[in-house]
């Protein structure tokens, strides 16, 4: 696919397409939250990094160049991990159920829904908020 450009073309589309950048970001990260449902997170990755980065890279978000890296590799870490816990088939509750095999896995999926809400709220903040992001490598920078 990156032979035959389709990466760049996908990044030319969404950048002229006239969506905020923080739509298209929201738009990536329910791609990811999707694909966990499906998708261990080294394979998530390595399919979507080819696709997404450009279009962010692309994209205004107030950030410097290094700060985007480091905000987006962040964001995307999160995300990843948080759809390997969305049901129907995430992975690490399977891992977690196969520890209890007493417990239903419906009870499991609902033992791990407050961790997603939470997430989804750290998510949020990170999104909306670079800043917070990047406040412990602006220290230790």
């Amino acid at each position: 696919m990156a032979r035959a450009g389709v990466p760049q073309a996908i990044a030319d589309l969404l950048q002229n397409s006239g969506l905020p950048p923080m739509a298209i970001m929201v738009l990536f990260i329910v791609i990811f939250i999707f694909l966990g449902c499906l998708m261990d997170s080294l394979s998530m990755i390595i399919l979507c990094t080819p696709f997404f980065w450009p279009v962010v890279a692309g994209l205004d978000f107030g950030l410097s160049e290094d700060d985007l890296k480091i905000w987006y590799g962040i964001i995307t870490l999160i995300v990843v991990e948080l759809g390997l816990i969305t049901p129907p088939v995430g992975l690490n509750v399977f891992i977690i159920n196969s520890l209890s095999p007493d417990v239903p896995m419906r009870e499991t999926f609902k033992g791990v829904m407050p961790f997603f809400c939470s997430e989804m709220v750290r998510i949020t903040l990170l999104v909306l908020f670079p800043g917070i992001t990047l406040l412990l490598p602006r220290w230790l920078g």
